[in-house]
């Protein structure tokens, strides 16, 4: 979500007659958009910000700008006022289309600009977005979050749950098909707890089916989804949707039920492990994928075996594994039991190596088969290789021509590594 923020950042820019420049410091303006979820990405925002002290010095007249997560914590908003004085412009998530007005201000008073809204107000249409990629896109369904994990500061920076109206996220998605669009994803600080307006009330699923139906789409993806909102509907729906792709990422955070109900996650080791016989039942081949946290205050190590017992049951294709960092203003930062860094590192490198052996075995059973994979560019690893994703999401790496880029092609998988595969064109 942050990236879509970015994209349509960038789209108003573009509108303003503005351009990407590649070199920093040749940027008339320079914009950090921030992201709160974890404690290393406040680090390096707050280390890039440090870094344009100079270059606000030898260029009065760049203007830098300041958005996102962070913005929505007072602590963060006073530290830029106290200790970051070449700031031009401070605003959050809940204002984010004001942001050429903004601007506009800021280079005719040349006065600091702090605006940053407590809350969200109706959902604003139709804001320009500048896509990374002509071939795919982000659609943001929904925003906020009711959740209250203990562990997130998510429904503190970007609000409760908005859903959009069906009909606009239809239309966005037509008009991105005409665009020359095929794979879109749809978006949501917890994206399956969507509901349209009353008295319809469309359910996310029903939305997918809605979207399955539109001509020219060809893949379909969503994130993130909250366990207890994975309905048997929305499974249904992998069944009867050929364009929702076999991939789910479905983050269980913790395997130990007691860490759970702290965490606020609102089901257990055996329900989340039931959801995973679902889908695999419904969908033999879906891509699971997950995140995992480690040293929540309080885990102790027969808790962290649960951890590792759940992952060996549940067999994800991956998972994105987290050391706990402390959120100010959080539930959890004021708990008890903290656990002391050695112990998650220790813990981590474990449980790493539990997930990624599986997913060795996971990508070897692919060698062999022939996969469709929407080509997404050039290799970052191989400037002579192409580069995709296949339904399942996995990365695969294969010789072919720049023209192929944007297209869904065959691909004959032929060997494997831990995190991707490799292929040839058939």
């Amino acid at each position: 979500m942050n990236e879509h923020d970015s994209e349509m950042l960038a789209g108003m820019l573009i509108n303003l007659g503005y351009w990407e420049n590649p070199v920093r410091n040749q940027a008339d303006v320079i914009l950090i958009n921030t992201c709160s979820v974890r404690e290393n990405a406040d680090k390096r925002f707050f280390g890039t910000l440090g870094q344009l002290k100079k270059e606000k010095r030898n260029r009065p007249e760049l203007v830098v700008g300041v958005c996102g997560c962070m913005m929505q914590q007072q602590h963060v908003v006073d530290t830029l006022k106290a200790k970051y004085p070449w700031v031009d412009l401070v605003f959050g998530t809940h204002n984010i289309h004001e942001f050429p007005l903004l601007l506009e201000n800021i280079l005719n008073e040349r006065k600091k600009l702090v605006s940053v809204w407590d809350d969200g107000e109706e959902i604003v249409e139709g804001l320009p977005v500048h896509r990374k990629h002509p071939f795919k896109a982000y659609v943001n369904i929904m925003y906020g979050c009711n959740n209250f994990c203990t562990y997130c500061i998510v429904p503190y920076t970007r609000g409760r749950e908005r859903s959009r109206n069906p009909e606009e996220i239809l239309k966005e998605v037509q008009k991105l098909v005409a665009d020359g669009v095929k794979e879109i994803t749809l978006l949501g600080q917890n994206v399956n707890s969507y509901k349209g307006p009353k008295p319809d009330r469309v359910t996310f699923a029903l939305l997918i089916y809605a979207l399955n139906k539109i001509d020219g789409l060809e893949r379909i993806r969503f994130m993130t989804s909250h366990p207890k909102d994975l309905s048997d509907e929305l499974i249904q729906a992998y069944v009867d949707c050929t364009k929702l792709c076999p991939h789910i990422h479905l983050p269980m955070q913790s395997g130990s039920t007691a860490i759970l109900k702290r965490m606020n996650r609102k089901y257990t080791k055996e329900g989340y492990l039931a959801l995973v016989e679902k889908l695999r039942n419904a969908v033999p081949d879906i891509a699971i994928t997950t995140d995992i946290i480690v040293g929540f205050p309080g885990e102790k190590e027969e808790d962290f075996e649960e951890t590792l017992d759940l992952v060996q049951k549940a067999q994800f294709d991956s998972a994105f594994t987290f050391l706990y960092s402390i959120r100010k203003g959080t539930p959890a930062e004021k708990y008890g039991e903290q656990i002391p860094e050695d112990v998650k590192h220790q813990r981590f490198s474990r449980l790493v190596e539990a997930v990624n052996s599986i997913s060795v075995e996971k990508n070897q059973a692919h060698v062999g088969r022939v996969e469709e994979v929407l080509v997404e560019g050039q290799s970052k690893t191989n400037r002579n290789a192409l580069t995709g994703r296949t339904g399942g999401h996995k990365l695969v790496n294969f010789k072919g021509g720049k023209d192929l880029i944007g297209q869904i092609v065959k691909v004959r998988i032929i060997d494997s590594t831990t995190f991707s595969l490799t292929g040839s064109l058939e």
